[in-house]
């Protein structure tokens, strides 16, 4: 799905960085190759939408959307790596995260925690290190100053939208009573929205030289394919299989995630028995339990359907202005993973 000219721009943009590392410390240049090894293994979806939003719009500026899509998948990189540090999950794809990585590393080196200082350490550095590289590509893309300017603006915002959304997904598992479906939207927009889908389409807008209103409407499109993809991403939370889908089945569950999985299921007459699967790890036994109390209580069939809708509106927008649907497609439904003998999107 990325083009080869993102995938040379985000091999360049790594290898530098090490190459920095290295002048620096050893035990540096290991942080670095952990953050490399964070970027590898996804579909590379964000820097495709900043391509063909570009292309789409007559862009005539491909280095430059080359970088800056290279900029928008070290952006993913940074929040996933503090993401599973919020979440302590120290495996991610199945294999050990940077954390993980780094935890091992601390035992290797005698630590009495087993490790956890130091691969917590090392995961929150790896975050800020693709945080900044992200940012400094964009500064330097290649693009004129004023187009720059406005991207720095679109980053700066997606920042600031992403972070409030993360601190209301840990915020909303509090005990402070009920959660409403428009909070729990709301949180689930600015975590995943913002910076996966209307940032990227925005900035390849931006770059294609776009008016003011057809990068506001890509946007809100953008807005609302990342709802859809967070929809199905919190039903593969709960009902995907972690060897093909590389994401834990009961993280959300143990940690209390206020989903709108969970959202609706709390209206429903099976709540008592759902919520008592709620808060700690679960077993298999246990999460088949509750997977089938979700469904009898049509809480999954509401979240297929909520995500549907927002996923209509996409598909209706991004043809208007003539994005490829199949990049649509291929980033919010045809990824399938096979769940109790039912297909969910992921």
């Amino acid at each position: 799905m990325i083009s080869t000219g993102t995938d040379a721009a985000l091999r360049r943009l790594l290898d530098n960085g090490r190459a920095r590392a290295a002048t620096i410390d050893p035990h540096h240049a290991f942080l670095w190759d952990a953050l490399v090894e964070a970027t590898e293994g996804g579909k590379r979806f964000r820097p495709a939408l900043v391509i063909s939003t570009h292309d789409a719009l007559g862009g005539t500026s491909p280095d430059a959307a080359a970088e800056v899509g290279a900029a928008v998948e070290l952006l993913h990189t940074a929040f996933v790596i503090h993401d599973d540090v919020i979440d302590d999950d120290h495996l991610r794809r199945g294999r050990p995260n940077v954390s993980g990585t780094f935890r091992a590393r601390g035992r290797a080196l005698g630590a009495t925690d087993d490790g956890a200082a130091y691969g917590l350490t090392a995961a929150i550095l790896a975050g800020d290190l693709a945080l900044a590289a992200a940012v400094r590509a964009v500064a330097l893309c290649g693009a004129q100053p004023d187009v720059v300017r406005r991207l720095l603006d679109l980053f700066d915002s997606a920042l600031h939208t992403t972070a409030a959304g993360e601190l209301a997904d840990v915020r909303l598992t509090l005990d402070r009573g009920p959660v409403s479906l428009a909070e729990s939207l709301t949180m689930e927009e600015h975590k995943t929205s913002a910076y996966s889908f209307a940032l990227p389409l925005q900035a390849g807008a931006v770059l294609a030289g776009a008016d003011a209103a057809t990068t506001a409407r890509l946007g809100d499109l953008g807005r609302a394919m990342g709802v859809a993809f967070q929809l199905v991403d919190d039903l593969i939370g709960v009902f995907g299989d972690p060897d093909r889908s590389g994401k834990s089945a009961t993280c959300d569950l143990r940690t209390r995630k206020q989903t709108p999985l969970i959202v609706h299921a709390r209206s429903t007459p099976q709540w008592d028995e759902i919520s008592g699967h709620l808060g700690h790890e679960l077993g298999d036994d246990e999460l088949d339990e509750v997977r089938a109390l979700l469904t009898v209580s049509g809480s999954r069939a509401f979240v297929e359907e909520l995500a549907e809708q927002h996923l209509a509106l996409a598909r209706s927008g991004v043809a208007e202005l003539g994005i490829s649907l199949d990049l649509l497609e291929a980033v919010t439904v045809r990824r399938l993973t096979v769940v109790d003998g039912r297909e969910v999107a992921a």
